[in-house]
């Protein structure tokens, strides 16, 4: 082939896969533009409908009753911060021995295949499916609604997040480490201890937190487990309020202040969980 002919086939090419590049180019750049679209209109939708409702009485008073003008949302943040926060003490932990079991001990052992089966299928499971299951193990065999079935329900929705943030996180410990270690004489159980999750607690933390950031918004599972409570109570025996289930219910009332007050707690559960994002993204890029 002639050198004239080469560069002009060379050329079509070339703008061929110009012309491919800008193309993929402008999809991709009109989908990250509607999914920001999305976000975009739901935080200004939350910030300026729930910005309205923010005061001192929301966070000191109990939820009114039907009709009133005062109340707040006390109550509801007690009840969900005592929730998240045991489901976290009870959940994280499990999660963590869970994960280190899989990435450090369990290669090539059935049971290890056999808790990543149950782990997988639990990650993809509706939360809903899990607040059944609670309610026929727990509440149905108590005869009652209690916090302390909406703590199991939570710290189920809480395990399969750090468990498989635990394993990856533990796998990406260069196997180098342990060896070196190991060449000292070192330990497993110490080896494990000292350097592999000292190495990775920076995206374990990160797995937590999101993990908490998942569960704090969970409304189906605290609907069958610890439903709501019109009082400030910390008895956990007992139903207890929380934010989920308060704005749910408050959002299909009626009474514009009870939707006011949903709004309010909307965008408390929507700070949050930013916030918490937020700082398990800045503790990863630390660590």
């Amino acid at each position: 082939m002639p050198h004239d002919d080469r560069d002009a086939v060379k050329r079509r090419m070339q703008r061929s896969r110009r012309r491919k590049n800008a193309i993929a180019l402008t999809l991709s750049l009109a989908a990250m533009a509607f999914g920001l679209l999305w976000l975009i209109w739901i935080l200004w939708t939350t910030i300026t409908l729930g910005i309205g409702g923010m005061s001192m009485d929301l966070f000191t008073q109990s939820t009114p009753a039907p009709g009133a003008d005062d109340g707040g949302l006390a109550n509801a943040i007690a009840g969900s911060f005592m929730m998240v926060g045991l489901a976290t003490v009870f959940g994280a932990p499990l999660g963590v021995m869970a994960g280190v079991y899989l990435a450090e001990y369990g290669h090539g052992r059935w049971l290890a295949s056999i808790t990543r089966f149950i782990n997988d299928i639990l990650l993809s499971a509706p939360s809903i499916v899990i607040g059944l299951f609670v309610y026929t193990v727990v509440v149905a065999q108590a005869g009652k609604f209690s916090g302390w079935a909406g703590v199991v329900a939570l710290a189920l929705l809480e395990i399969p997040i750090v468990i498989r943030t635990t394993e990856n996180m533990l796998k990406l410990v260069p196997n180098a480490l342990r060896e070196a270690a190991f060449a000292l004489g070192t330990p497993k159980w110490k080896v494990v201890a000292a350097i592999t999750l000292k190495a990775s607690i920076g995206g374990i933390m990160t797995g937590v937190l999101l993990a908490i950031a998942r569960i704090a918004g969970e409304t189906a599972p605290l609907l069958f487990t610890a439903l709501s409570n019109q009082f400030f109570s910390l008895n956990l025996s007992e139903p207890i309020a929380n934010l989920p289930v308060t704005i749910y219910k408050f959002a299909l009332s009626p009474y514009p202040h009870w939707q006011q007050l949903a709004w309010a707690g909307v965008f408390l559960i929507t700070v949050g969980v930013l916030g918490l994002n937020i700082l398990a993204r800045v503790i990863f890029s630390k660590k």
